[in-house]
């Protein structure tokens, strides 16, 4: 009789992007974030959808897991909570309130609430927050040997951290502690530029090159003290997110000459300012703390984890400034990701399973690691529906796709498994033509309902991208930025005062709609191997039109997370002015679709969300 097979799960929820990850014999199964299922953005709720899919994903219940652990420990976060209300109280009696009903309901008896939900009855294992994000980010590198630095916002007490792993071995060596925290110095700022704080700090960074960095010398005498390794001490005399309800305070508001943005409000030049100084002050930060870390390990390599990773801009630099050869960054670096670290840390610490480093290519299998659905499942959605559907062929599949796109389509593209992590990386993606410069324009307004500034990525053909970007490496998970190259860009007429809109509609390369204002693109690299139906497009995308790239977006709108079902990607589809659809190898044209009645009340909500 065959061994029987070992599973674990591993669980990361209640603060936001709840998550779930399934492991047999060492091997990730599914992974996914709850609100996928939900349809909440940034869920933050016990993930029993994500659960019930990594089950039905493996053919298992809860009976066969054979160890479930939680990505951080509740009983260190509750001591610091605590310890920030007394330092400032009374002050933060009214956060105090509101807080102590959920941990005494929930986060304080996580075993009890686990049997609750799912029936497990076992003992819970418990792995620390930056021990998941270090696991997250080493375990599935393709490195036997490497550096590990994890930088977020806050975990129990540890707001960084640093270490190697060597094998299976991963030791983390020191940790910077809250309150002093770059991720909750970028939210800080997040808040106060108008968007909201645990989600809006991608636009923050997308806005950063309209502006000059003004008040970086400004954020370095009066907010931070930088010492040479990275390390920060934060003033805390301009914050107020210790025991109060706001992340900065009036100082704060009186230092940049007025009071924050207000969501919705138009967004000025000092906003544009204040994005590129904080921007600048956190490439500063990571650079300072990759290199220490090179210098306290001498690792030729680099693993990143925590939400702070998520800043591609600064991954950009560590690679390109940093005295690493090659760096490699958790696709969920977020919490999310913190389900995959625990699981992997029980795996091969716990247990002390080996690992096999695979040199080449990493063991995330491009993170395409949610749920897939058949053609078939599709046709009998779309038939009970009378939705009007052409079937595609593998032979003509690409092409059919591509001839949209190069005929200035906007195009829907549900295919495979679902990714997880933040980034849409061609399994659920909005496509476009990156060689008309009004793509970036209509996407925003038309189809994603969000502000006009925010730039698109570009998917290359691995195989080519050093043609178009100054890149020499795969870059699978859209999680660096780097320039266009210098032959396609276009010189801008010296800027006069144009207001953002009018900046945006400057062409600024021969690739324009995923040229952001200072030639920069995160991009995305994608392997026949790893994705072959996506792969096909763009290929024949270049095959009719001489461009090897396309722009791709999450497929979702703003409010929403990206779509998980074919219903959910009909009904965005049908929603917006998006034109057409691909589910698996089923094409929707919108022309040809029944009247959608269902779409006005829901725009104008998510346009004041």
């Amino acid at each position: 009789m065959a061994d029987k097979s070992l599973y674990i799960l591993g669980i990361s929820c209640f603060y936001h992007d709840s998550a779930a990850c399934l492991i047999k014999d060492g091997f990730v199964v599914a992974a996914a974030q709850e609100e996928r299922f939900t349809r909440r953005k940034h869920d933050p709720r016990f993930p029993t959808n994500a659960v019930n899919y990594c089950f039905d994903e493996a053919g298992i219940a809860i009976e066969d897991i054979d160890h479930l652990v939680f990505y951080d420990k509740p009983f260190l976060t509750f001591e610091r909570l605590l310890m920030s209300y007394l330092t400032c109280a009374p002050r933060g009696l009214m956060s105090w309130l509101e807080a102590m009903p959920l941990w005494l309901r929930q986060k304080l008896h996580v075993p009890r609430f686990i049997e609750d939900e799912i029936g497990y009855d076992e003992e819970v294992l418990f792995t620390e927050h930056h021990e998941a994000h270090a696991a997250s980010a080493f375990y599935p590198s393709p490195f036997e040997e490497a550096a590990i630095l994890t930088v977020d916002g806050v975990g129990e007490w540890a707001t960084a951290s640093y270490g190697f792993g060597r094998g299976n071995e991963l030791t983390l060596l020191k940790e910077m502690q809250f309150p002093h925290s770059i991720g909750l110095l970028y939210s800080a700022f997040t808040y106060f530029t108008g968007f909201k704080v645990n989600s809006g700090e991608y636009k923050l960074m997308g806005l950063a090159p309209y502006g000059e960095p003004k008040y970086a010398d400004l954020i370095l005498e009066h907010l931070i003290d930088l010492k040479e390794d990275g390390s920060l001490r934060m003033n805390m005399k301009y914050f107020d997110f210790l025991g109060g309800m706001r992340m900065t305070n009036k100082k704060f508001a009186r230092l940049f000459g007025g009071p924050e943005r207000k969501p919705e409000t138009d967004i000025t030049q000092r906003e544009m300012d204040i994005a590129a100084s904080i921007q600048v002050v956190t490439e500063d930060v990571v650079l300072r703390m990759a290199k220490h870390v090179h210098q306290e390990t001498g690792m030729k390599y680099l693993c990143l984890a925590g939400g702070v990773a998520l800043n591609c801009v600064a991954n950009g630099r560590i690679l390109r400034e940093s005295p690493f050869e090659d760096i490699w960054i958790q696709p969920a670096a977020g919490d999310a990701g913190g389900a995959i670290g625990s699981a992997l840390s029980v795996w091969h610490r716990y247990l002390d399973k080996p690992r096999t480093a695979l040199k080449v290519k990493d063991d995330q299998r491009g993170s395409y690691l949610g749920p897939a659905y058949s053609n078939e499942y599709i046709t009998k959605f779309l038939d009970e529906n009378s939705y009007p559907y052409v079937a595609m062929t593998d032979e003509n599949r690409g092409r059919t796709i591509a001839t949209q796109i190069a005929d200035g389509k906007i195009v829907g593209h549900l295919q495979g498994r679902m990714e997880y992590g933040p980034r849409a990386l061609g399994g659920r993606s909005i496509l476009g033509d990156p060689r008309s410069d009004e793509t970036q324009t209509v996407m925003n307004l038309k189809i994603k309902y969000r502000e006009s500034f925010r730039p698109f990525a570009p998917t290359v053909l691995e195989d080519k991208a050093s043609e178009y970007f100054d890149l020499d490496r795969p870059s699978p998970y859209m999680l660096l930025v780097t320039n266009v190259k210098k032959e396609r860009c276009l010189e801008l007429p010296e800027y006069d005062g144009n207001d953002l809109l009018g900046r945006l509609k400057l062409k600024r390369s021969d690739i324009p709609a995923i040229t952001h204002l200072d030639y920069s693109a995160r991009v995305q690299t994608v392997n026949r191997d790893v994705n072959p139906k996506y792969y096909d497009v763009i290929q024949e995308f270049e095959n009719l039109t001489g461009c090897a790239v396309v722009v791709n977006t999450s497929f979702n709108v703003r409010g929403e997370p990206i779509v998980c079902t074919p219903e959910d990607a009909y009904k965005c589809f049908m929603r917006t002015e998006m034109d057409v659809l691909v589910l698996e190898d089923i094409i929707l044209f919108k022309d040809k679709q029944p009247e959608w009645t269902e779409g006005k009340e829901w725009k104008n909500d998510l346009i004041l969300d």
